[in-house]
């Protein structure tokens, strides 16, 4: 008997009985990407598990080409992913503090957040800044914030993630200077800038300038690193954002991607090649609610990515084609109530990304539905990263979930599906053409509709918000930032200014506003300027006077 005659077999005979008996919870079920995910995987459905040529080509082996099951050959079996918890608020001397903290209990990296004037350019000072310092990340205005931010860190040794995008180039070159004064070449430097503007003007907003000198800061980073900072991811293409603007899985994984895109067509535009800078690029996606799919979801992302990056691309590196990629817990799926409920659902995601084949990774604390992670959150965020890693098992066999029918078809479909959308947006010119249409933000609005409408009508159930309620009173502790720092941070820049030779920053801006209005890289005037105590509002304005500001356009 073959396998469809026993399978018809099984249908019409003990299948049908139960189902007589049972009926299903639901008609039908599906991925939050609208796959239908079959009630029993079958051979017939897993394509890539097929002929032994389907399987070298989908499949094939970790460390090798397509890269589906992993970037390296022995992936956790060798070493852990970097254990990160994004982590940063009041002043650098406050963030510092945590940062020693979590490296104490066994974080193995660093993950910056700044607060939000940092993130568009702005002094603590600027009254525009006024109620914001310190919300939202750590406040950085000048290079002694960050000589603070990273005291006693060995930057050799400590490996650094910054969530930083438009002024990125202007952080990039702090984390050289405080480098350099502690003796750590800029070689030496591990780490990775987020510095991906693209989804910026998608989902985020904290863009500073028009699209055409905001790429061009990120090729100059390309172009600098290249030569001078080679362990430094040099970009983070974020598909986490969208993804927390509400989009799909499949919607994530296809814009992220296509944001990639257009990265390395205006790399090579301005005329670098694909080999010298490519091995440094990296991904930085979420960590969602549908474990499966997650998992299919960055097997995909890692297949598609080698054969954008060989075929489309002439990339001749293997490394060019390996996606490596930080994940960090969906914050969008964390509820105010019964917030305790969210260590399983840190826990489940950050499993995705594990048995997904993550490079680094970021858990959520517990209480971020509600305001910044108390040390406790954080505490228990990460040591459910080293309970995965140490207790579990799963990181003991390189992709053991291949070959599972039902993660191999949701594999192949999340990339088919994935690659119409960015077929569809090559089409229409390129990531920065849909975006400047709103064609990826509506397709994001859209998504983020129906998944809402589905939470209302009760389709899907939120535990503890639409199912599961209880009266209950907060007793965790509350994370408070000190409205006093505002104070501080200015009295502080104030005596900066006072000390610093204000003539040569005044003549720093001035070459600075001539270097932004011609092709001059532009990183070892960033690094000659923070050097000489230059601010990060100083140097923004200035290109602001230049390129102007972006105004994101009604859709």
């Amino acid at each position: 008997m073959t396998f469809q005659d026993n399978l018809k077999r099984w249908q019409e005979t003990i299948l049908k009985q139960t189902l007589d008996r049972f009926p299903e919870r639901r008609q039908e079920f599906t991925t939050s990407s609208g796959i239908p995910i079959p009630r029993l995987g079958t051979p017939s459905q897993a394509g890539s598990i097929g002929a032994a040529k389907s399987h070298s080509e989908q499949v094939g082996f970790p460390g090798e080409y397509p890269f589906t099951r992993g970037v390296q050959a022995t992936m956790f079996r060798t070493r852990f992913w970097t254990m990160r918890q994004y982590s940063g608020f009041a002043t650098a001397q406050a963030s510092n503090k945590r940062y020693r903290y979590l490296l104490e209990q066994g974080q193995t990296g660093l993950s910056v957040a700044f607060d939000l004037p940092t993130q568009i350019g702005y002094d603590a000072d600027d009254p525009i800044a006024e109620g914001e310092i310190g919300k939202v990340g750590v406040s950085i205005s000048s290079i002694e914030d960050m000589s603070q931010l990273f005291d006693q860190i060995p930057l050799d040794k400590v490996s650094t993630s910054m969530t930083i995008n438009a002024p990125a180039a202007v952080l990039l070159a702090m984390y050289i200077t405080v480098g350099r004064r502690q003796g750590v070449e800029m070689s030496k430097l591990r780490g990775t800038i987020q510095n991906d503007i693209l989804k910026e003007y998608i989902a985020r907003g904290t863009y500073i300038y028009p699209p055409t000198p905001s790429m061009r800061l990120i090729t100059d980073i390309f172009s600098f690193c290249a030569k001078e900072v080679p362990n430094l991811n040099t970009i983070s293409i974020s598909g986490y954002h969208i993804r927390e603007a509400g989009s799909t899985a499949v919607q994530e994984l296809a814009f992220t991607l296509s944001n990639g895109i257009a990265y390395i067509e205006a790399a090579l535009k301005v005329g670098l090649a694909v080999d010298d800078f490519a091995p440094q690029i990296s991904f930085f996606f979420n960590a969602h609610n549908n474990l499966f799919e997650e998992v299919a979801k960055y097997r995909a992302a890692r297949r598609l990515w080698a054969k954008i990056m060989r075929d489309r691309f002439k990339a001749t590196n293997p490394k060019s084609w390996a996606l490596r990629f930080h994940a960090q817990t969906a914050g969008s799926t964390l509820t105010a109530q019964q917030p305790e409920n969210n260590v399983v659902r840190v826990t489940l995601q950050a499993l995705s990304a594990v048995l997904g084949g993550t490079q680094s990774l970021h858990t959520n604390g517990m209480d971020e539905a509600l305001w910044l992670p108390t040390e406790k959150a954080v505490r228990v965020a990460l040591r459910t990263q080293q309970i995965i890693a140490h207790e579990s098992g799963v990181v003991d066999s390189v992709d053991p979930l291949a070959g599972s029918y039902l993660i191999e078809y949701l594999t192949d479909e999340i990339e088919t599906r994935a690659e119409e959308y960015i077929s569809h947006i090559d089409e229409m010119g390129g990531a920065l053409i849909a975006v400047e249409r709103g064609y990826i933000q509506n397709e994001i609005q859209n998504a983020a509709y129906v998944a809402q409408q589905q939470v209302e009508s009760g389709e899907n159930i939120v535990v503890g918000v639409n199912q599961f309620e209880t009266e209950e009173e907060l007793t965790l502790e509350r994370l408070k930032v000190d409205p006093a720092i505002e104070a501080a941070q200015r009295k502080k820049l104030k005596s900066l200014r006072k000390k610093r030779n204000a003539a040569q920053v005044a003549e720093l801006r001035t070459r600075l506003e001539s270097a932004a209005n011609s092709n001059e890289n532009l990183m070892p005037l960033f690094i000659e300027c923070v050097d000489n105590n230059v601010t990060l509002g100083e140097i923004c304005n200035t290109l602001r006077g230049v390129w102007g500001e972006y105004v994101a356009k009604g859709f």
